[in-house]
């Protein structure tokens, strides 16, 4: 470019053109270097059952892939792993946003650690947005202590639509996560309020976390999340907050005593604790203990996992049956008209929807 200060008029003043600035990419990079390295089933399923998190890692992110290549690749994996799992104490956690989930998990994991030894995984749900479908994926930064132990290992994955406040596939992430060596395995939920079903169906006991003096206390006693939940625990019982969450945990008691009683027979607990200054921990972790003495000594231990395995195969016929749906070349080919039909008023929802399964089941059958 040239520069009006080097014209007759500005004599003795000279302005040098420069050099051209170098590329912002190495020219010596070797990028093969690199490159992930694609691991077969049986390196997956070794590196595994050795503990390997960088293939454990990996195995996990094919689990929630989307690609058919993948899905496919992924249940041969666990498939291989399922005997091998089984052997954890797997811990649900939820409670309203803000509650102190993920500080509550950091107290709660390195006292287990400590106290009981072994090792810990962590399974953190984040929400995936609405428009842009993408999630933050940061409750591992909030976790500062357990993310330093070389024993645990946090992995937080989006929601990917999926309701009831956990991925579509954390229940296979917990196979992995236990053929791995795992014993101790806590499924943080997005805290999604009294939508905790899909969380209830696929750990042994489901903690949930609440607050004290935010105003209006019916609404932490409702029957949807209260009914599920094993043992209830107020944090943030420090400070000028100790009276208030005395009068809710005695709220929470009086209601629970209107509940019907759980099939277990355990009668849910309510305890006070301070996970930002990890006091009361010890009394929620022996409530834990003594939840699960009490439900492996009357069977019901056995019996839950039973019914939670037949649950999920229930949850992937349907999960199937939907993708098999929507992949079909005929209806894809359909549904646009379908819905333009609904938008201009010539067809109600329920017409659109019955033609379009007819022609699917018509397609399908032999």
């Amino acid at each position: 470019m040239e520069h009006p200060e080097n014209s007759s008029e500005y004599k003795g003043l000279t302005v040098n053109s420069g050099v051209e600035q170098p590329s912002t990419v190495n020219p010596y990079l070797n990028r093969a270097r690199y490159r992930r390295r694609e691991y077969t089933v049986g390196e997956m399923v070794e590196g595994i059952l050795k503990g390997n998190v960088t293939v454990l890692s990996q195995a996990v992110t094919l689990i929630e892939s989307v690609n058919p290549d993948h899905q496919q690749k992924a249940q041969e994996v666990i498939e291989k792993c399922l005997p091998y799992s089984g052997k954890s104490l797997r811990i649900g956690i939820s409670g309203v946003p803000g509650a102190g989930k993920s500080t509550s998990i950091d107290q709660f994991g390195v006292h287990v650690l400590d106290r009981f030894g072994g090792k810990l995984a962590v399974l953190a749900i984040d929400p995936s947005s609405e428009r842009s479908k993408g999630s933050i994926l940061g409750d591992k930064t909030r976790m500062e202590k357990l993310s330093l132990r070389e024993e645990a290992f946090i992995r937080p994955s989006p929601t990917a639509g999926s309701l009831g406040g956990v991925a579509r596939k954390t229940r296979e992430t917990i196979i992995l996560c236990e053929a791995a060596g795992y014993d101790k395995i806590f499924v943080e939920t997005v805290g999604v309020g009294q939508s905790e079903t899909a969380c209830h169906s696929m750990v042994d006991f489901f903690l949930l976390i609440q607050l004290a003096g935010t105003g209006d206390e019916l609404q932490g006693i409702k029957r949807g999340i209260m009914e599920i939940a094993d043992g209830i625990v107020i944090n943030k019982c420090d400070g000028n907050n100790v009276d208030k969450c005395h009068i809710a945990a005695t709220n929470f008691r009086n209601a629970l005593h209107f509940f019907p009683p759980s099939d277990s027979g355990w009668q849910p607990k309510v305890l006070c604790y301070s996970g930002f200054y990890g006091t009361g921990v010890k009394e929620v972790w022996d409530m834990v203990y003594q939840y699960v003495d009490f439900v492996k000594h009357n069977g019901y231990f056995n019996y839950r996992r039973n019914e939670q395995s037949k649950y999920w195969m229930y949850e992937t016929i349907n999960e199937h049956l939907r993708g098999s749906f929507y992949n079909n070349p005929l209806i894809q080919q359909k549904l646009k008209a379908s819905e333009d039909s609904v938008l201009a008023g010539t067809k109600t929802s329920f017409v659109a929807a019955k033609e379009l399964l007819d022609t699917y089941f018509g397609t399908e059958r032999p």
